[in-house]
């Protein structure tokens, strides 16, 4: 492989530096009474390993063979920590970790770390953790759980994790992990000032500052730059060191024994007090931040050649040479013979087979087991809990139920049948939510398990997507469709990622529950009511459900956890706003659009993911539709009857995956479609509609009817935004003049 300046720099040190009388290598380094010569020499060859890995990257980048080189150069300090942890303590880590993994893999018997990495850089089928779909420190044997780049977005599932591995203890839940497990998630000085980091790490805070047990070491490796722009020098400890609830540490990195030393007692704080610490490790960065980054064009060769006076591989070389541990001839040929075996892996990497096919690549993405799902979503819990759960009596007798009713019902069902489950969110608990969907639930099944969370929807799905690591099923709530905007990539760039980053190796099963859509009387405006799902709509592998009837609801909530259960589905389950509290469908009084509850372990308990739903077969117009739409288009489609007009309606349930094969055999039964889409005419539901429609060669008459594209305004002024039951009549009248 390509010496470059800081390779050579190593070289040159080490050879320069004079032998000294041996020692025992099994004796403490002088200074250091707990890192003995040992210990330090096999925390080199993860260090040195390391840069041979970095160093091949760059190599293989060149060559056009290889396709990631964000390195770990500088930040080799980082095997101090995981020589502090245990190989069963979760790990959520930063890019720039590959001394920790190896170092980390070195504890385990029978890995081949070198290898894992360096398929990875090659995009190789055979890597271990991705399968060759991404570049990713992960793996389950050691469980580092496999992070994309996204600035400090798994912080907040950090968070989750800690907090539900003591959760699940509490509730007598058995875990995968040790009792005494440490979570470690690490992250770099400029992700520090991420709103994600900062949410994140106030979330631990607000944890610690009332009790609540939360075993989570935060490792900032601080280098002082982030890409090309500069940290304030001493920001990181000025804005972390004494803050309440967050225990503050700090190591030098290219220490290695003294960084060791401190990392020792953060694991121990957090694994004895099960609270949060807060390590700052300073580094340096070698090399720039990627192989294509010119790093000359914003600093300058002084400070380059600077920092690598503080190179931590050559400081660790140096110590144990002038500690007498090994002679500088002996080191030099165990960082040449590493580099050999890198090397020797590397060419065998860039022969194996790649990904060829999209089936293969999006096969984690997918729900294989159905029938398994559908016989879970059927089941109950036994008879004695499902009475304890309902005190006054089973749902199935109480008559029909409203929408919200009939949700409640079924998160109290599901909360009795599986003692994983939880409910929580902003007002979820002690309230009963703000429609009063979760009213009760804490008060039967405890606040363990239902429970209020801090006001910041991140942290909310952070706590999910760590109970799903945990092996808890999380049913969070987001107030109102407008409020996960805020907090989206948490669901594309963490929730759905996972499967499809870890080859299906590790999932986050969850359910979020997402009050939306528009309509709201007296209630309103853009916040209360939000139509844009196309954000949604637009990550691969979520599962978004969409229920508009009391009995649907109820059914379609049961499949998803089922889902979430058994193949680890992502689910978001939006419930729309308006409905919550309807009983009446054509006139005031019908009691028509209320529903009896489905009992669990029946047919109608459950529904398919991807299944439609048909009201009515006429001969002459198919109404397609969802959510609100779905009562507009049955009212609709009443009076058009009255008309001569036979018209039926297919309520879509699930906007993705969306139910194709039930919507073209509806449409094909009239030749005519029309499309009634309560969301934006750009980017709204109905497009992927119409496109399944021509794309499985429908070839009859098609319309759709929509929203404007605008926000919802508040008061009388949302009619004009908001498609109607009068757009809708004219336009299907027209369609069949």
């Amino acid at each position: 492989m390509t010496k470059n300046p800081v390779d050579e720099y190593f070289l040159t040190e080490i050879a320069g530096l004079a032998a000294v009388d041996p020692v025992d290598p099994d004796a403490p380094i002088p200074g250091h009474p707990g890192v003995t010569g040992t210990r330090l020499l096999s925390l080199f060859d993860a260090q040195a390993g390391s840069r041979h890995l970095d160093l091949a990257a760059r190599a293989l980048g060149a060559a056009g063979q290889g396709f990631y080189s964000i390195g770990s150069s500088g930040h080799e300090g980082n095997a101090a920590v995981a020589a502090a942890l245990r190989p069963t303590d979760p790990a959520l880590l930063h890019y720039r970790s590959g001394a920790f993994y190896l170092e980390r893999a070195a504890q385990v018997p029978g890995q081949r770390p070198l290898r894992d990495v360096l398929l990875g850089v090659v995009a190789a089928a055979a890597e271990p953790i991705s399968g060759g779909r991404h570049k990713v420190f992960g793996n389950r044997d050691l469980d580092v759980i496999p992070q994309t780049s996204t600035i400090a977005s798994h912080l907040p599932r950090a968070v989750g994790l800690a907090f539900a591995l003591e959760r699940a203890k509490s509730i007598g839940v058995a875990t995968d992990r040790p009792s005494d497990a440490v979570v470690v998630c690490s992250l770099g000085d400029a992700s520090a000032n991420h709103s994600t980091a900062t949410g994140a790490i106030n979330a631990a805070m607000h944890c610690a500052y009332q009790g609540v047990p939360l075993p989570l070491l935060f490792v900032c490796e601080d280098n002082g730059i982030g890409i090309s722009v500069r940290t304030p020098a001493g920001w990181i400890g000025r804005s972390h060191r004494d803050r309440p609830g967050l225990e503050y540490l700090e190591a030098d990195g290219s220490d290695l024994p003294a960084a060791l030393e401190v990392a020792r007692t953060a694991v121990d704080r957090v694994r004895s007090e099960r609270r949060p610490v807060f390590l700052r490790l300073s580094t340096v960065r070698l090399m720039g931040h990627a192989g294509s980054d010119l790093e000359s064009g914003y600093r300058s060769r002084t400070e380059i050649l600077a920092d690598h006076a503080r190179d931590p591989v050559t400081s660790t070389a140096r110590l144990l040479v002038n500690a007498g541990v090994v002679t500088p001839g002996r080191l030099l040929d165990r960082y040449e013979e590493l580099r050999a075996e890198v090397a020797a892996v590397a060419a065998e990497a860039v022969t194996l087979p790649k990904l060829t096919s999209a089936a293969e690549i999006v096969r984690p993405l997918a729900l294989p087991r159905a029938a398994e799902t559908a016989r879970r979503a059927a089941s109950a819990a036994p008879v004695a809990r499902r009475a304890a759960a309902f005190p006054d009596g089973l749902p199935e007798s109480e008559g029909p139920l409203t929408l919200a009713q009939s949700v409640n019902r079924s998160l109290a069902d599901l909360l009795a049948a599986d003692d994983g489950v939880l409910v929580f969110g902003e007002d979820v608990g002690r309230k009963g939510g703000v429609y009063g969907v979760t009213k009760g639930l804490r008060q039967r099944f405890g606040r363990l398990r239902v429970f209020d969370t801090l006001l910041d929807e991140q942290s909310v799905l952070g706590t999910a997507l760590g109970a799903g690591l945990a092996g808890l099923l999380p049913i969070p709530e987001i107030q109102y469709l407008a409020y996960l905007h805020n907090a989206a990539d948490q669901l594309r760039g963490e929730a759905a990622t996972l499967r499809f980053f870890s080859a299906g190796q590790y999932r986050n099963p969850m359910v979020v529950r997402v009050a939306g859509y528009g309509y709201q009387k007296g209630f309103g405006g853009h916040f209360h009511n939000d139509n844009g799902v196309a954000a949604l709509r637009d990550v691969p592998g979520l599962v978004v459900a969409s229920p508009s009837r009391p009995d649907d609801a109820a059914a379609m909530l049961r499949t998803c956890v089922a889902a979430a259960r058994v193949d680890g589905a992502v689910c978001v389950f939006l419930e729309p706003i308006a409905l919550y509290h309807t009983r009446d469908l054509y006139e005031d009084g019908d009691g028509a659009w209320a529903a009896p509850y489905p009992v669990p372990a029946s047919p109608a308990g459950a529904v398919p993911i991807g299944r439609a739903r048909r009201y009515g077969d006429g001969p002459d117009l198919t109404l397609v539709s969802f959510g609100n739409g779905l009562r507009m288009s049955l009212r609709v489609a009443h009076r058009l009857a009255e008309q001569g007009v036979g018209a039926r309606v297919v309520d879509l349930r699930w906007l993705a995956p969306l139910p194709v094969a039930d919507l073209v055999a509806e449409a094909e039964a009239t030749g005519r479609v029309l499309v009634v889409d309560e969301t934006r005419r750009s980017g709204g539901v109905s497009e992927g509609v119409v496109t399944a429609l021509v794309d499985h060669g429908f070839h009859g008459r098609l319309r759709r009817v929509t929203s404007e594209d605008s926000f919802i305004p508040l008061g009388r002024a949302a009619e004009r935004v908001l498609v109607d039951e009068a757009t809708i009549e004219a336009a299907a009248l027209d369609m069949l003049a």
